[in-house]
């Protein structure tokens, strides 16, 4: 089951924790409040916290941004790579040329279908498996092609092909990689930490106190998604489907 499908169900329950433990906060301060003693020693640890749950926002965000740009960047290089394959096969061989260049058309359409697999929860293991038939397919017959050319330059095609089989892998991985769950463990707990604080440390009538406890628990919740959100980028609202348009491009240029 895709885990976005039950990002409604995170948002609200993480909304939901944090207006508890900012009421928890301002309950706890109303009990206290008749033997309230160190303000400044409060305050001290409040900015502590505080201050660590923006570096570990600032820390996993960056992080995700810095990995949705490093998948986006791949898409190029994927499609630089396969383009330059391409052309090269201008130097094998003519009779051999007609064959390869239909595998290669099959194999941009075996690569498409497996970012739509990622998306749309579908085969990616069939996918990836139709890949990698393809990917030994040509290669083989790009090996064959060479030895029969005399023309010295055909050696040109192999390193190609390489560059754009390794691709694949460079590729798979960057998908795969993202901080460990504790990490995402360790930011909502500090969070609800850092709520119950924040309503511990709130002042004023009923109203004021609620839109600040319905914003402050929005803003959060929003940014932690946001930092999830952009760790899956075919699965979320923050999508990187479009720069497969470059791969779109490659294909109708294979004529």
């Amino acid at each position: 089951m895709d885990p976005f499908k039950l990002a409604p169900l995170f948002i609200l329950l993480l909304f939901g924790g944090l207006l508890c433990s900012l009421v928890f906060g301002r309950r706890l301060r109303a009990r206290h409040a008749a033997g309230e003693t160190d303000v400044k020693a409060n305050r001290a640890v409040e900015g502590a916290v505080f201050g660590l749950l923006g570096l570990l926002i600032a820390f996993t965000f960056s992080g995700a941004s810095n990995r949705f740009e490093n998948r986006r960047t791949l898409i190029v290089q994927e499609a630089n790579a396969i383009s330059t394959a391409y052309f090269r096969l201008n130097l094998l061989p003519p009779e051999t040329q007609p064959e390869v260049r239909n595998d290669f058309r099959q194999y941009v359409d075996a690569r498409l279908a497996v970012y739509r697999a990622m998306a749309n929860e579908g085969p990616v293991r069939e996918a990836m498996q139709h890949v990698d038939n393809l990917q030994g397919q040509i290669w083989k017959e790009a090996v064959r092609a060479c030895q029969l050319s005399t023309e010295r330059p055909a050696g040109l095609v192999l390193p190609a092909i390489n560059a754009m089989i390794d691709i694949t892998t460079t590729r798979a991985v960057a998908n795969q990689t993202h901080p460990p769950a504790v990490v995402y463990g360790m930011l909502i707990i500090l969070a609800l930490i850092c709520a119950g604080l924040a309503g511990y440390g709130m002042t004023g009538d009923t109203l004021v106190r609620r839109t600040h406890s319905i914003a402050f628990a929005a803003v959060l919740t929003a940014v932690i998604y946001v930092i999830v959100d952009l760790e899956f980028p075919r699965a979320g609202f923050i999508r990187i489907d479009a720069a497969d348009q470059l791969l779109v491009d490659v294909r109708e240029s294979m004529r």
